[in-house]
């Protein structure tokens, strides 16, 4: 087990990793390139925690997902928190690199439920919504028909999910994290106009991976903005006072 507390730079790190291995696989829908961030967090989760704890994700340990019993269905896991064999707690990943704007609602509301079902059998649960400020969208023959900017109005209905009570609203998480990253746009963007030429192009050129420069506006305590430290400082005081 690393020794080391994962930073706000270390965590910017591992999303640069897992948006590297996306190119490296060729498809957003291997896991293989979310295996990298859940098992950095579940590492980083462990050590805090202490040996009493277990934390079970693909990426670290066996390298597999557990269950936890929601208020009216189980439900597999991206990262869940045992304490003494128990799961106690859960945490939600998300990566989003293409075609947000069609998906946008679903992601929204399959949050929401997820959330509700598993904070409402009264284990807390916490949310990762990573996503690049410039997408591309693909037809479905993958061409690329327009970029997507995430902006102020994407981001609205997280910041009222941030002023949420979460003691009267269980579709709430008990904290969310919103990292929104900017890698380099294309030289020449217009020439980049289908899947493939997407994927070449980074996969030629190796771009550093940055926090968005742009202002989101104000969050509410459930919410926290690009500062992954913060955030799991709370999830371990969250999961130390069960």
């Amino acid at each position: 087990m690393q020794d080391i507390l994962l930073t706000n730079e270390g965590f910017l790190n591992v999303i640069s990793r897992s948006f590297e291995i996306f190119l490296e696989k060729g498809t957003s829908r291997s896991n293989d390139k979310l295996k990298p961030l859940h098992g950095a967090i579940a590492r980083d989760l462990a050590l805090r925690l202490g040996a009493d704890y277990e934390i079970v994700s693909q990426g670290y340990g066996e390298d597999k997902e557990a269950t936890i019993e929601g208020r009216y269905f189980s439900k597999m896991v991206d990262i869940t928190i045992k304490h003494h064999g128990v799961s106690v707690a859960g945490i939600g990943v998300k990566f989003v690199m293409q075609n947000y704007f069609q998906n946008s609602n679903n992601y929204f509301e399959n949050m929401l439920g997820e959330t509700a079902n598993i904070r409402s059998a009264n284990h807390p649960y916490f949310q990762v919504f990573i996503i690049l400020d410039k997408l591309p969208y693909y037809k479905k023959d993958k061409r690329i028909s327009r970029w997507e900017t995430f902006t102020d109005h994407n981001i609205s209905k997280y910041i009222r999910l941030s002023d949420d009570n979460i003691d009267v609203y269980f579709h709430a998480p008990n904290k969310t994290l919103i990292y929104v990253v900017h890698i380099q746009d294309p030289e020449e963007e217009g020439r980049i106009t289908t899947w493939a030429e997407y994927m070449d192009y980074y996969r030629n050129h190796k771009t550093k991976m940055t926090l968005s420069r742009h202002q989101y506006g104000n969050f509410g305590p459930a919410v926290i903005l690009n500062d992954y430290e913060t955030f799991i400082d709370k999830v371990y005081h969250a999961i130390k006072a069960l």
